[in-house]
């Protein structure tokens, strides 16, 4: 059974400071989630959520596509509602927590402030990585993770507008599919021989690259942007190779960095995201758990007894969600002092990833991990309209991923949650 970790000090915080919050930091999806998640689960007591952003939490999926091609680049078209359950939670907006002791239980924020905490849930998320400093403050790059970006870009991509994306996966595709739409003359540099190779496989990452081409855009792969060109506004890219390609605007889509800067000094293991055990709880390098510090969606590396209990950082769009009800339940049986909390920390967590993805008419859906499989197979459909793929470690499906065809892809979502022995970061 996992060691339930010493709460003697939590129940001495719990009696002596009642009035503490439960601090949240990060105030988007894993944050709200996890403050709706504490109510549900009984904790009664005081919530204050810190976020960097001025905006309350809000959906980001749609920013590169119907925000960045629709115009409506306001906070009201893409805000989660908020629920009657956390109509008293303290949002502290606009306010970034700088570091944090999580031996004195408290946060600082950037302006000194200390906030005394009894529990702590990290919610902090990811960052773009950016090609190098000499892109900041050039004119006409930009990268998108947040509304604030999506305003940005949504404004410099007018019809024959010559944009370069750099990077070929998710957020690359996106933009480079809304750009088209949008008239934008598009390139796409990617280091990979397809793009979103790893998600998607090499039968349905070349179908994707045909439609994208069918609509315009041209790509150039297995090398990568080495240098921005232009003075005070970007005016091309210089590739590994050499080569050069004009643009106006540089969209980078390279890839994410974890929110873990203000950990640093304690006791945590941030290696490719915080390291937790399956309850959510933040560990130290010796592996016990900090039994009051929690972490939750894309910050998170969690053991998911689908793919072997090996400890990973799961990027998709449902896993703020699966973490923070997790993490919320525990922490609230740990501050009633719930006499089951040991066996709720010993059930196996197995969280089924999924994600999805819009681009022109082409509407993917996803469960489990392809880039695991060794192999991947034609289930129903064809490649060139609607489809589905399945994903697979010798006999065992490790993913599905379909084309349009939802109803058919989420009857093989059962099939993905078996607990397996294929382990993440086995060869594919």
């Amino acid at each position: 059974m996992p060691d339930a970790g010493d709460l003697t000090g939590l129940r001495e915080v719990g009696a002596e400071v009642g009035l503490l919050p439960v601090v949240i930091v990060g105030a988007s999806l894993g944050g709200l989630r996890s403050a709706e998640a504490l109510r549900r689960s009984g904790y009664a007591g005081p919530i204050t959520v810190f976020g960097d952003e001025p905006h309350a939490p809000y959906n980001r999926p749609p920013l590169s596509k119907d925000v960045l091609g629709g115009g409506d680049v306001t906070h009201a078209s893409v805000a989660f509602p908020q629920r009657a359950a956390t109509a008293d939670v303290d949002w502290r907006l606009g306010t970034r927590i700088a570091s944090a002791d999580l031996e004195r239980r408290l946060v600082r924020t950037a302006d000194g402030t200390e906030v005394p905490y009894r529990a702590l849930i990290v919610a902090t998320g990811l960052r773009p990585k950016r090609l190098s400093a000499r892109t900041e403050g050039l004119a006409g790059t930009f990268a998108l993770r947040t509304l604030d970006d999506a305003g940005a870009l949504s404004d410099a991509l007018t019809p024959g507008t010559q944009v370069v994306i750099a990077g070929s996966g998710f957020v690359g595709c996106e933009v480079a599919a809304t750009a088209r739409q949008l008239g934008c003359e598009v390139t796409v540099v990617g280091s990979g021989k397809l793009p979103m190779l790893g998600p998607l496989g090499p039968a349905l990452a070349e179908e994707l690259m045909r439609r994208h081409e069918a609509h315009g855009v041209r790509f150039r792969l297995g090398t990568h942007v080495a240098e921005a060109l232009g003075q005070d506004a970007v005016e091309g890219v210089r590739l590994a190779d050499g080569s050069e390609v004009a643009c106006q605007v540089l969209v980078e889509a390279i890839g994410s960095l974890h929110n873990t800067e203000w950990l640093h000094g304690n006791d945590v293991d941030v290696d490719q995201g915080l390291r937790t055990d399956s309850a959510m709880r933040v560990l130290r390098a010796d592996g016990r758990p900090w039994v009051d510090v929690f972490a939750v969606g894309d910050v998170a590396r969690f053991p998911n007894a689908i793919y072997g209990d090996v400890p990973a950082s799961i990027e998709h769009w449902n896993i703020p969600t699966e973490t923070a009800k997790r993490a919320s339940r525990i922490l609230a049986m740990q501050l009633a002092e719930d006499p089951d909390v040991d066996a709720a920390i010993a059930e196996r967590f197995a969280p089924v990833p999924s994600f999805w993805s819009d681009q022109y008419d082409i509407h993917l859906l996803a469960y489990g991990l392809p880039a695991l499989a060794d192999r991947m197979e034609l289930l129903a459909g064809r490649t060139d309209g609607e489809c589905v793929y399945g994903y697979f470690v010798g006999a065992r499906m490790v993913g599905v991923c379909g084309i349009g065809m939802r109803s058919e892809v989420m009857k093989f979502r059962e099939e993905v949650s078996r607990y397996g022995h294929v382990a993440i970061g086995e060869p594919a």
